[in-house]
């Protein structure tokens, strides 16, 4: 879990999953880009009308826009040098 500037991670093990990290700061650069607070209430606004769509949990996370983008690019180690401002709206 990204929280700026932080990352939180639950097992000893994750801090060496470089994957996981890239997606992480995929996430720090996102709140970066919209000075945080508005992030998080574009997060659970996406999370909560894809909820209501889908009515599925994990269906409506891997739908958020900002998920889209990390998940898409997390293996990616080069995503963040090359990543254009905004590109989230892409997955609109």
């Amino acid at each position: 879990m990204a929280i700026f500037p932080f990352i939180f991670l639950n097992k000893e093990a994750a801090k060496k999953d470089v994957v996981l990290l890239n997606h992480e700061k995929i996430h720090i650069r996102q709140q970066l880009e919209l000075l945080i607070v508005p992030f998080y209430l574009i997060y659970v606004v996406n999370y909560l009308y894809e909820l209501i769509q889908t009515w599925n949990h994990e269906q409506a996370y891997r739908k958020i826009l900002f998920e889209q983008e990390a998940y898409n690019n997390e293996s990616d180690l080069e995503y963040l040098n090359k990543r254009k401002k905004f590109a989230y709206i892409d997955y609109l």
